[in-house]
């Protein structure tokens, strides 16, 4: 097979989890598709209806369900076991176990990486289970025959991952030559539930693994190597970095940022940094503060210093510490405490095989009008529209899609009572599954707000009962669980 490595950068030689050399640097890797092909046969069914689908997932589901495959038993014993409520984190732990482990024939944990994740490790056992499965179902005769499905799979990221990766090279004056000893790995996986980016550091190794979908996923690609080339900066400079710790209390209040920023105050430097750089490569200044208001609170500073930053002469891995020390708290506080947090971050859609919608006519037409204004914080025509979509509307789903619109709007005009109202009006309409589940998840938050955190538990646990709702939604309410849970034990 030929395989994609970019000249110049692959410094660093790793041996394959399948005992043969994995050369490219944009791949695709015989241990995850085994792992894969054995979930998918376990009980591993997300988004199997979704048009963006390999064809192969399928295809192999059917073959390998015609087969004798007497571990098979074990396997869905020991997936149910293990199985997450949420499908992205139910796939990430496998994705996690399929980095960490030697390939066929044993798929035990590679002792080179040191530690193993602790997602990975809380699927010992599967190891023997695998190396079963992939004698059993004779994985490896398979994994040869669709090599050309990969190729063409990998052929889709080739042009646009090496642009990708020149134009993070050339912005940042990286060194052609090499990237200090680190490894920057794409895997593309067939069998995965669609639009699927997951990323991992492992050392001096950063794992991308990609899963289908109907564009590639090059702006992801891009955020990631971004993020391998600016988090060991990040690390190197952390005492530089913690002496501006104090801003992060804001972060902690934005509704939107991952509980994940909010803890790690050096990954939350370093995204804003990246933030404000993909402004700067995309020629998109609004990005900043679209990034700001999402809880990113040092997006506008590093947006505002990357220009001189780009008219100087020095590398960013010798730039970064300046950049970092030059950060003014008291400017920073003041500019900080100016930003009106949003309650839902901007999230990047992925693309799905062109159908044209029939246009939205009457009360459809102007909650989406509504809806785009709402968008664009453009509020008191947003409640206007959403008002007279109330006043047009026959039926109760788009009723209840109005008064969730109206809620939302009462919670930026900092109404608390009135979004409340609002919000249990929408929940008597009978709403479409997506309004249920953010409805609830609103509800859990005003509880929350509202020192309430029995009632919040309670709505939050509703809103991941709702079938039908989004990923976003469900993450959303996820978390709230996990808040809940901790002033609990608290």
């Amino acid at each position: 097979m030929t395989r994609f490595a970019w000249p110049g950068i692959l410094l660093v030689a790793l041996a394959a989890r399948a005992g043969t050399p994995e050369r490219g640097q944009l791949d695709a890797s015989p241990t995850l598709f085994t792992v894969m092909a054995a979930i998918n046969m376990a009980g591993y069914d997300a988004e199997l209806a979704s048009p963006n689908n390999h064809p192969l997932r399928a295809a192999l589901r059917k073959e390998l369900a015609a087969k004798d495959i007497p571990s098979l038993a074990a396997l869905k014993r020991f997936y149910a076991a293990h199985r997450l409520v949420n499908a992205t984190d139910d796939l990430s732990q496998y994705i996690s176990f399929g980095l960490s482990v030697d390939g066929p024939p044993t798929f035990g944990f590679n002792s080179r990486m040191g530690e193993t994740p602790p997602d990975a490790e809380a699927l010992e056992g599967l190891g023997p289970l695998l190396a079963a499965f992939y004698r059993e179902a004779n994985i490896e005769e398979i994994w040869k025959r669709e090599q050309p499905a990969f190729e063409q799979a990998i052929a889709r990221y080739h042009e646009g991952v090496l642009n990708a990766v020149l134009q993070v090279n050339g912005y940042l004056r990286n060194e052609t030559s090499g990237m200090g000893g680190r490894l920057f790995q794409i895997y593309i996986d067939l069998l995965g539930a669609p639009n699927q980016i997951q990323t991992r550091s492992y050392g001096n190794a950063y794992f991308v693994v990609i899963t289908p979908s109907a564009e590639p996923r090059i702006f992801d690609v891009r955020h990631a190597y971004l993020h391998c080339l600016l988090d060991p900066l990040a690390t190197r400079h952390q005492e530089v970095i913690m002496r501006k710790v104090g801003l992060a209390q804001y972060a902690r209040r934005a509704p939107a940022l991952d509980d994940s920023f909010k803890e790690d105050y050096l990954l939350l430097v370093t995204e804003s940094l990246i933030k404000a750089i993909e402004g700067r490569l995309d020629k998109k200044p609004a990005a900043a503060q679209q990034a700001m208001r999402e809880g990113y609170i040092l997006t506008a500073y590093f947006a505002e210093e990357l220009p001189v930053y780009e008219v100087q002469q020095q590398a960013m891995r010798f730039y970064f510490p300046d950049l970092v020390k030059a950060i003014d708290l008291p400017r920073e506080n003041a500019r900080i405490a100016q930003v009106q947090f949003v309650t839902e971050a901007h999230v990047r859609q992925a693309k799905v095989p062109e159908v044209k919608p029939a246009e939205p006519q009457g009360a459809a037409k102007t909650l989406e009008e509504a809806e785009q204004l709402y968008t664009d914080r453009n509020l008191e025509p947003a409640r206007q529209g959403f008002l007279k979509a109330l006043q047009e509307a026959s039926d109760r789903p788009l009723h209840a899609q109005a008064y969730y619109g109206l809620a939302r709007i009462a919670v930026l005009q900092k109404n608390p009572e009135l979004a409340e109202r609002l919000f249990e009006k929408a929940l008597e309409l009978d709403p479409a599954p997506q309004v249920r589940a953010w409805t609830l998840v609103y509800l859990g938050r005003l509880e929350e707000a509202a020192s309430e955190p029995e009632e919040a538990h309670k709505r939050y646990l509703e809103a991941l009962a709702v079938e039908g709702a989004s990923e976003a939604a469900h993450q959303a309410a996820e978390q709230g669980v996990r808040r809940s849970n901790q002033d609990k034990s608290n």
